[in-house]
């Protein structure tokens, strides 16, 4: 197929020089998307359809449609309506399947394959070995595709429809984030010329998680999903180099702002006092100054974008202008109207009446003007509110200040309150549930006339903000009515590790439902007490314990993962170059030489690891603002293991872990 792409000859079908370069932009991203994945097979299932369904047909089902040389298929594409059979196909409901074949594959190999007969009534229903063994496959390099293993529950959110939002909370190792991609696979597959039109696009928490599943839809045949961070979303007006209190943060990142600043926008409307008189040959045409009040009023009353409503504003004065015109005898034209709606009068009172606002500087403004903040925070944030977000020492300029992550969340709102933001067709939102209430307002206005995938574990939330309801979080998405859908089975963790780290669910998430992991195996959780009493450095902390556990794990197969509190990774930096062993930072991918990565625990959230060493869980939880994010956050790292986790601590362990 690719062969054939790279054959083309197009000298002859196009028209000029233009035409000649979009095609050859195409064909280079189609021989792009044909390319061949080393030890990835093209074909994974096989559905033998009974006689009286599909003509008795029997279809290859693959991670893309594969054809011949006479353009018949060889592998039907896992997305397409023949292959959700393979997905969802049971004794109870056989679909019309008679045979359900599974391939194993070792590196590309065809090795092993199992047959199901739904219909024999003979054969005894059992578990896919090989379904199985794919799915506890080792966790070697960035996230892979699950198209083999989807699960009947994750298939349905998979292949939901495109118009309506879909929120799926889902414990650590249910797949939540792959069944995300997944549906942005599917939806590329059964919408493309929609979505190709407005386009896709995945946000993560950070640019380490982003590069862990870029690969993904790239082996799906999918080049064109746009990724990016809710940062670097918001950044296209401001540079973020600043920090904020814990306190600041909150407060600005609330939903309330909202209002602050479309108050801070408004107050730059005045209402004329004076007439616009409009010079045209030898003609004058007098506008009076309560109609030009009426004009304005009603422009603001219809609350559409300020940027919108000073673009109307001169056409609205100049057409009260043509109204006269026309009762004096004349016949103006659009043209006529365009004319005077550039006349040098209506342009200035426009500009008095209405001037233009840019958001960086309204921003600066309110964080720097206690009085300006204050006009327009009245009723809305307290004076304590108010007194955390006003910057210690105002900066000069747009350009010298020191923007935080949430004052460009900020500016983003201000900007799309002068000029609306442009909509996608669709986003996913991963590890949704740490989003602020500005933040959701800031991912909805890029689908504000699409739809959106919101993926989050409310357990996981590990920011002051975190959102303690997907109601209140999808409210502020704009997308109240998204169906919330849940994964419990979780196909990643142990039984043994997601069950320890279960003992923290009722101190600092009551109400959720405990992962069950149908991954039994036993042995995979260890707990030792290192040596030292944790306050000191070297042996003292317990750095050797951790570095002798990295080494006993790397007998293991797969990826090995070092989580520790931020404050004590330069430290076991040291520590682990002292012992010899080389290691990774988050995002970096894996090689048979080096298989260790040392991950602060501040970004650990999103990563999975064979084998995960967890280095003093009480530092962790200390290191945050408050006992119930230490706690999540701790939830978070101990959940990052795929096969076995070993807990190496010095201090005692939380009394919530250790079940006291």
């Amino acid at each position: 197929m690719r062969e054939d792409v790279e054959a083309l000859d197009i000298r002859d079908v196009t028209a000029n020089w233009v035409n000649a370069a979009v095609l050859q932009t195409q064909i280079e991203a189609r021989i792009a998307a044909l390319a061949d994945l080393a030890h990835t097979p093209l074909f994974f299932g096989r559905l033998d359809y009974l006689e009286t369904a599909q003509e008795g047909q029997r279809f290859y089902i693959g991670r893309r449609h594969v054809h011949d040389a006479d353009g018949d298929p060889m592998v039907v594409d896992w997305r397409a309506p023949v292959s959700q059979p393979f997905y969802r196909a049971s004794r109870k409901d056989p679909m019309h399947i008679g045979l359900r074949r599974r391939f194993g594959y070792t590196g590309g190999d065809l090795t092993a394959y199992e047959d199901e007969h739904l219909t024999d009534p003979d054969e005894e229903e059992r578990t896919s070995r090989l379904l199985q063994a794919e799915i506890e496959r080792p966790r070697v390099g960035p996230m892979r595709d699950i198209v083999a293993t989807i699960q009947p529950e994750q298939d349905e959110i998979v292949r939901s429809g495109l118009a309506g939002t879909v929120c799926v909370q889902g414990g650590p190792g249910t797949g939540k984030t792959a069944v995300g991609l997944h549906r942005v696979a599917y939806l590329l597959y059964a919408h493309r010329e929609r979505l190709a039109r407005t386009g896709t696009l995945v946000i993560g928490p950070n640019r380490s998680f982003l590069h862990y599943i870029e690969q993904v839809l790239p082996a799906l045949g999918e080049l064109q999903v746009r990724q990016a961070t809710v940062d670097e979303l918001v950044t296209a007006h401001v540079e973020v180099r600043g920090t904020d209190t814990a306190r600041a943060a909150v407060v600005k990142g609330d939903a309330r702002m909202a209002e602050v600043l479309r108050r801070a926008v408004r107050s730059h409307v005045t209402l004329p006092e004076e007439p616009v008189v409009v010079v045209r040959g030898s003609r004058r045409w007098r506008v009076p100054a309560y109609e030009l009040k009426e004009i304005v009023s009603e422009l603001l009353d219809r609350d559409i974008r300020y940027g919108a409503a000073r673009d109307a504003l001169p056409q609205r004065i100049a057409h009260a202008v043509l109204v006269r015109m026309e009762q004096a005898g004349e016949a103006p034209d659009d043209r006529v109207q365009d004319a005077v709606a550039r006349n040098p009068a209506v342009k200035a009172a426009v500009k008095a009446v209405w001037p233009q606002v840019d958001p960086a500087k309204l921003v600066l403004r309110l964080l720097s003007d206690p009085d300006f903040l204050a006009a327009h925070a009245d009723g809305v944030l307290t004076a304590e509110e108010q007194a955390a977000v006003l910057w210690a020492k105002p900066p000069r300029s747009v350009r010298s200040a020191r923007w935080s992550a949430a004052d460009a969340v900020l500016v983003d709102e201000a900007a799309d309150l002068v000029s609306r933001t442009p909509s996608l067709g669709h986003v996913v939102l991963d590890e949704a549930q740490d989003l602020s209430p500005m933040q959701y307002r800031a991912v909805g206005r890029r689908c504000a006339t699409g739809s959106a995938t919101v993926l989050g574990d409310l357990a996981q939330g590990t920011t002051p903000w975190a959102t303690r309801s997907w109601a209140e979080a999808l409210a502020h998405l704009g997308k109240p009515d998204a169906a919330v859908e849940e994964l419990t089975a979780g196909f990643r963790v142990p039984r043994e590790v997601i069950a320890y780290a279960s003992r923290l669910l009722p101190h600092m998430s009551p109400g959720l439902s405990e992962v069950r992991s149908v991954r039994e195996s036993p042995g995979s959780l260890a707990v030792r007490r290192a040596g030292g009493d944790g306050n000191g450095d070297g042996e003292g902390a317990g750095y050797a314990d951790v570095v002798a556990a990295c080494a006993e794990s790397l007998s293991h197969e797969g990826s090995i993962g070092l989580i520790a509190a931020d404050a004590r990774v330069p430290a076991l930096t040291e520590a682990l170059a002292a012992a010899g062993l080389p290691h990774l930072a988050p995002g970096d991918e894996t090689t048979p030489g080096c298989r260790l990565t040392l991950v602060p625990a501040s970004l650990a959230k999103g990563l999975e690891y064979d084998h995960v060493v967890l280095d003093d869980p009480a530092a962790i939880v200390a290191a945050e603002p408050d006992e119930r994010t230490g706690l999540r956050r701790l939830y978070v790292a101990l959940t990052r293991a795929v096969s076995g986790l070993t807990v190496v601590h010095c201090a005692p362990l939380p009394w919530q872990l250790a079940g006291r």
